[in-house]
């Protein structure tokens, strides 16, 4: 697997697909991009003529971990366009599900990386966010708290991170665990809602600002995490949006996350559905 050096960290990458326009993939939670459904949908794209970069962020997968910045969605958005750039790849359609929409949307603002944005299961309201904040950062604060860097290291949290880069324990064990947690707790507090933010770190006046074609699926009025009036709302503040319609019911999430639970595949493992829309509205609405 490639790696690309980008602000001093080495980012594993993919690029699938010959020539043709180019987007670039990200997933959610803190799930690497050979996790089931990414790579599918990344194949479906480039079967259909794109050209599709895969990676795993900063703190997942075979990347290097980094604890820098004032969030880490904003940190790891900053390393995607970097890495666009690095790869010369040009004006790019940046796009993503869950954790994965937050991060583009952030990306996006680099406009010169930026060509379209396609987003949907975009985390939201007070439940779907402060969860968030606990589940990415809860367990490393408890575990740093209580017994500094070597007991985050033993954390579940980190371990895929370290068995696909084994460097990543050095990494770990060498911050300093009073700046660790302080990083911990900030990056915790950004998860806050907050009514001039339309997603964590992006603002009402990111939104407006940000004029480039975009698409957002809405998302099930059954998923709490990803609440249909969150994408709704990200569609209205940007200036070229189009609402549109996902290809699957409307219990999509809470019934990938059963499937998982089952052994029965990932949540992101209908994707590759998205494919048909995707391509379509890019044709469409993205000058080339």
């Amino acid at each position: 697997m490639p790696t690309a050096t980008v602000d001093g960290l080495a980012i594993a990458y993919e690029l699938l697909g010959e020539g043709g326009r180019p987007w670039a993939v990200t997933p959610g939670g803190r799930y690497h991009m050979g996790s089931p459904g990414v790579r599918e949908l990344g194949r479906a794209l480039a079967d259909a003529g794109q050209r599709v970069l895969l990676w795993d962020r900063p703190n997942t997968g075979a990347s290097d971990v980094c604890f820098r910045g004032d969030t880490e969605s904003e940190m790891q958005a900053d390393v995607l366009a970097g890495l666009i750039r690095h790869l010369d790849l040009g004006p790019t359609i940046i796009a993503g599900g869950s954790g994965g929409a937050r991060i583009s949307m952030l990306a996006a603002r680099h406009r010169d990386v930026a060509a379209g944005l396609a987003v949907w299961w975009i985390s939201g309201g007070p439940y779907g966010l402060l969860t968030l904040g606990t589940h990415y950062c809860g367990p490393s604060i408890k575990a740093g708290w209580n017994g500094g860097m070597e007991a985050v290291v033993g954390l579940p949290d980190w371990a895929e991170s370290q068995q696909l880069n084994p460097g990543n324990r050095g990494l770990l064990l060498a911050q300093d665990p009073t700046e660790f947690l302080a990083t911990m707790e900030r990056w915790m507090l950004a998860y806050c809602p907050s009514d001039g933010e339309v997603v964590p770190g992006f603002t009402a006046d990111d939104a407006a600002a940000l004029e480039v074609p975009a698409i957002v699926f809405r998302s099930g009025a059954s998923d709490m995490n990803h609440t249909r009036a969150t994408s709704e709302a990200v569609a209205a503040a940007l200036p070229n949006a189009e609402l549109v319609e996902p290809p699957w019911g409307d219990t999509e999430w809470v019934d990938r996350q059963a499937a998982r639970s089952r052994g029965e595949g990932g949540i992101f493992s209908g994707w590759y559905q998205l494919v048909p829309q995707l391509v379509e509205w890019a044709d469409r609405a993205v000058p080339r």
